[in-house]
């Protein structure tokens, strides 16, 4: 039974303790956030036995395997760093680190240490399914990939709130948003799917004052291999969308075409097939899919796929988007 200690205490970790719940070989063991009402209420509903207000006071207090990090990205080097230090097993929420510097400075003192990134939208059923209708040829030769991932979430409702601060209120102060915090998951699937990419152009832009960082992002990007064009349309602020952002991704192969239209998937061609997934239980299987992963690569000493190394790779895209955007953050006067 590997012993785990969580850091941070926040929104995400609702998601990350039924994952590690459903194990039989893993147990949290140790909770730690400078809120400690917080970490006290998480450690109430899910049994766990001890409560810090700091990760050095947990590390210091409790005998542990491996670190989960859900800390906010701005510490995350930090988290790393102490996991590291105490030769612990590593599962990093994404991304790795605030910006692409950053995380290469990092990877060069991670070495052989076993550090995953919990980069989890890969994991959603719906995603891994079509994973496998790639590999076994049905689509054909892709020609073109468009994803929308549109919400109205920054939308003033009926009574004035925007549905996506009141929902996740640290959006308000990130200064890198929708890509860093959102399409980030996105760029990590799409490799997943298609192959290495590289952005050719980007465009990014804010529709309010509450924010400082960007809710509507237009990337244009190429697949490395063979210049297939992947175009995504990132946008919070569309009316008529759902207050929540859904996925929707079409890939366009000789062979034919897959939609995924929020959990609804289906191709469309020569080999004709759809699937529903249930959208809160494919919510929870992602969390749950990636510390499955994380320990079976533990006990197995296989490769992590969201690897530090790998996750590179998807913050190359995100800070080149930053970069050829030309977009500045800051709320608007």
């Amino acid at each position: 039974m590997l012993k785990v200690g969580m850091i941070g205490a926040g929104w995400v970790t609702q998601y990350h303790l039924p994952g590690w719940r459903e194990r039989g070989d893993a147990r949290v063991v140790a909770i730690c956030d400078p809120d400690i009402d917080a970490a006290r209420a998480r450690a109430a509903a899910f049994g766990i036995p001890a409560v810090y207000g700091s990760a050095d006071a947990m590390l210091e207090g409790e005998s542990l395997d491996c670190l989960d990090i859900c800390s906010p990205r701005e510490s995350h080097v930090a988290d790393v760093h102490r996991g590291l230090r105490r030769n612990l097993a590593v599962l990093c929420q994404k991304p790795l680190a605030p910006t692409l510097g950053e995380a290469e400075g990092l990877v060069a003192h991670i070495g052989g240490a076993r550090v995953m990134v919990h980069e989890n939208w890969r994991f959603r059923p719906y995603y891994r399914r079509l994973r496998s209708w790639i590999d076994e040829g049905a689509l054909g030769n892709a020609r073109a990939v468009r994803l929308e991932v549109h919400s109205s979430g920054m939308l003033p409702d009926a009574s004035g709130a925007r549905p996506a601060l009141v929902r996740q209120p640290f959006f308000r102060g990130l200064d890198r948003l929708l890509v860093m915090e959102v399409l980030v998951h996105h760029i990590d699937t799409l490799r997943f799917l298609l192959g290495e990419l590289d952005l050719e152009s980007a465009r990014l832009s804010r529709t309010n004052d509450e924010i400082d960082g960007e809710d509507v992002a237009i990337l244009r990007l190429r697949r490395r291999a063979d210049g297939v064009p992947v175009d995504i349309s990132g946008n919070l602020a569309v009316h008529g969308a759902p207050p929540i952002p859904a996925d929707r991704l079409w890939i366009y192969g000789e062979n034919g075409t897959a939609h995924l239209d929020g959990t609804d998937l289906q191709l469309v061609g020569y080999s004709s097939r759809a699937e529903r997934f249930d959208p809160a239980a494919s919510y929870q299987a992602a969390y749950s899919g990636a510390i499955a992963h994380f320990l079976d690569c533990l006990e197995t000493g296989a490769v992590f796929e969201t690897s530090p190394v790998d996750n590179l790779e998807t913050l190359r895209i995100v800070e080149a988007a930053y970069a050829s955007s030309g977009f500045q953050a800051g709320r608007q006067s």
